[in-house]
């Protein structure tokens, strides 16, 4: 073997290595299902507390209201956050919330989502809601009326009470 065939043989390795090396790993466009237990795997997975951004000027255990909680944090995913930032009037497809609702104490009482679902349910601004209690178990699942109606009151802010988003 002369050196450029070397040479070539060695990229050709290094590439079979990384898809091998990859070929379990989320990709940016990972997105989860709308299964509460999987979409809870997928928050996990994600180590949402960690590596998404709290909701803008409210930082950890900012003051809530019922039915949420009187202590909240609130992370976004990159699309959420960005439609945030940008004012863009409506979170995109792929836009997920997640609220941890604190009981006055400090202790963690339920954590509640949102997840933006092109096609999902248009007449409620395709969002897929759930409600977990602290260590995972659903509580609701779907389209949870309460939800829908509390939220419905913000219909023309694509159904988000915290900011605007215009």
């Amino acid at each position: 073997m002369n050196t450029t065939q070397i040479k070539m043989l060695l990229v050709w390795a290094a590439g079979l290595f990384l898809v091998a090396a990859c070929s379990g790993m989320a990709t940016s466009n990972e997105r989860p299902d709308t299964e509460a237990k999987s979409f809870w795997s997928y928050m996990q997975n994600k180590a949402y507390r960690s590596h998404w951004d709290l909701w803008p000027g409210k930082g950890e255990k900012y003051k809530g209201i019922e039915p949420h909680g009187l202590l909240l944090t609130t992370y976004l995913n990159g699309p959420a956050i960005d439609a945030l930032k940008m004012k863009r009037g409506a979170m995109p497809d792929g836009s997920i919330i997640i609220k941890e609702n604190y009981m006055p104490d400090g202790k963690l009482a339920a954590i509640t989502t949102m997840y933006k679902v092109k096609g999902y349910n248009p007449d409620q601004g395709d969002w897929y809601w759930v409600k977990y209690d602290p260590k995972g178990k659903v509580l609701k699942e779907g389209k949870p009326a309460g939800c829908i109606g509390c939220h419905g009151a913000m219909r023309g802010n694509d159904f988000i009470m915290t900011g605007k988003l215009r």
